[in-house]
């Protein structure tokens, strides 16, 4: 009997996974990490190694943590149990109809979304008086959903969960749907096509032109671009005229359209990455998160 309950927790947790999909995959969040550790602060950096030094006191063997790009990806990792895990998977997003006006504050009953979850974690971060181990998962939930905010289909939607009701083909390949390409294939291309490369230190100037605000402006950026730009490279009209068709191509021309978007996306959300940190660690390093 218990062995048949555990096989269908376990179909269930499969079954919600498309919720919380991942933004920007496996090869995005890391990218987005390592462009974090490449623009700390030093002492940013040597406190962010102290913390990981507790990854064994999470309990979670199968997702470890060795450096900051692990912890990026750290949060999906934790769907491998979905028995103990199930609670964290709505924090990955707050999608919010690109029909109707944006408002930070709906769809986050009891705290439970992405931008809540950025702020709520940074503040556990920033508190010296809690247990390592504490503020070391308070780190790993903070960067991943601040990648996650960054991802458009996180926030915009289009009653189709983000775009994973839409299936769509990649060019020549078909049978994916538009909350996965642009999570992977659009990621993969932006980062290892980029010149210069994305992870890099950036300067003074690059930095504030494309850090700053805080998890609501980043929210809204994301519903924005897919109302905007996503949902009109992928069906060749605005979401706003009416229903769009269950399914969609982008074409050669519509990638290279969006590479630059997610590509600034992805160095956006490395960035503001790093002023979190920088302000967690270091007392004055920046005003307190908007």
């Amino acid at each position: 009997m218990i062995a048949r309950l555990i096989a269908v927790f376990a179909l269930i947790g499969v079954a919600l996974a498309p919720n919380a999909a991942s933004a920007w995959g496996y090869f995005g969040h890391r990218t987005t990490a390592d462009i974090a550790m490449a623009n700390v602060r030093p002492e940013t950096r040597t406190a962010i190694r102290r913390l990981i030094a507790h990854a064994d006191e999470l309990g979670t063997p199968k997702c470890a943590i060795g450096e900051l790009a692990d912890a990026a990806t750290w949060p999906d990792c934790l769907r491998g149990e979905y028995w103990r895990w199930s609670y964290t998977f709505a924090w990955h997003y707050q999608t919010e109809p690109v029909g109707e006006d944006y408002d930070a504050k709906k769809n986050c009953s009891g705290g439970n979304c992405v931008s809540a979850q950025i702020e709520r974690n940074f503040r556990i971060l920033s508190d010296e008086s809690l247990p390592a181990n504490v503020r070391l998962e308070a780190l790993a939930f903070m960067i991943h959903f601040t990648g996650d905010i960054h991802m458009p289909l996180h926030s915009g939607d289009h009653d189709d969960r983000g775009g994973n009701d839409v299936e769509t083909a990649y060019g020549i390949v078909p049978g994916l749907n538009l909350h996965s390409i642009w999570d992977t294939a659009l990621a993969e291309r932006a980062i290892t096509s980029a010149n210069p490369p994305l992870v890099r230190r950036y300067s003074a100037a690059e930095r504030g032109e494309l850090a700053g605000g805080g998890p609501a402006d980043w929210g809204r950026e994301s519903w924005q671009l897919a109302r905007d730009f996503v949902y009109p490279n992928a069906f060749d009209r605005s979401p706003l005229e009416g229903e769009l068709p269950d399914h969609a191509a982008l074409t050669q021309e519509d990638i290279v359209a969006a590479v630059p978007v997610v590509e600034r996306r992805i160095t956006q959300a490395g960035l503001r990455m790093a002023d979190l940190l920088d302000a967690a660690f270091v007392p004055g390093a920046m005003e307190e998160l908007p």
